[in-house]
């Protein structure tokens, strides 16, 4: 019974962890913030209520995010049509990840064509109170976080949401 107990308490601190890695779900998307856009001019949140929003954060030189880039691709091909924006909050982990030219030479090279702020101060990253790349936040039509995915895997149930929240009224 003790060995339970503390199996159900280890489980319970784990979740509670994880939960408080990340902004909090049913919160107020921060606005993005960057002097330096990529395929976009500045995109600000009030002006994007009505469509479903995806914020994900990454750098070019992290594989993790090298391997959930064909999904975020597939799901700006597919559903951009239907409402969706995808920002791309590129904030780099390593110095030579700083270098914009870089940056415009990977997104050109990878064919990115959705929004790339670019955070080499880390200011979005700690409005966001994030923690990991990749990390993707899905924000619905009135501005408030619905989901967050930290890291590769997950990609039907992403998918999923950004479906429901594209199917709520505006």
């Amino acid at each position: 019974k003790t060995m339970r107990s503390l199996a159900l308490l280890g489980t319970i601190s784990i979740l509670f962890y994880f939960a408080s890695l990340s902004f909090a779900n049913n919160a107020q998307a921060p606005e993005i913030i960057s002097p330096t856009w990529i395929n976009s001019e500045p995109l600000k949140m009030e002006e994007l209520r009505g469509k479903v929003v995806m914020i994900e954060f990454w750098t070019f030189g992290c594989w993790n995010c090298r391997n959930i880039e064909p999904y975020v691709k597939k799901w700006h091909q597919k559903y951009a049509k239907d409402g969706l924006v995808v920002i791309a909050v590129h904030s780099p982990e390593f110095s030579h990840e700083k270098e914009v030219d870089k940056v415009k030479a990977y997104v050109k090279e990878s064919n990115i064509s959705y929004a790339v702020p670019i955070d080499n101060e880390f200011r979005n990253w700690r409005r966001y109170h994030n923690r990991y790349w990749p990390t993707l936040y899905v924000i619905d039509k009135k501005g408030t976080i619905q989901y967050t995915r930290i890291g590769e895997g997950a990609y039907e149930q992403t998918e999923e949401m950004i479906q429901r929240l594209l199917a709520e009224p505006a």
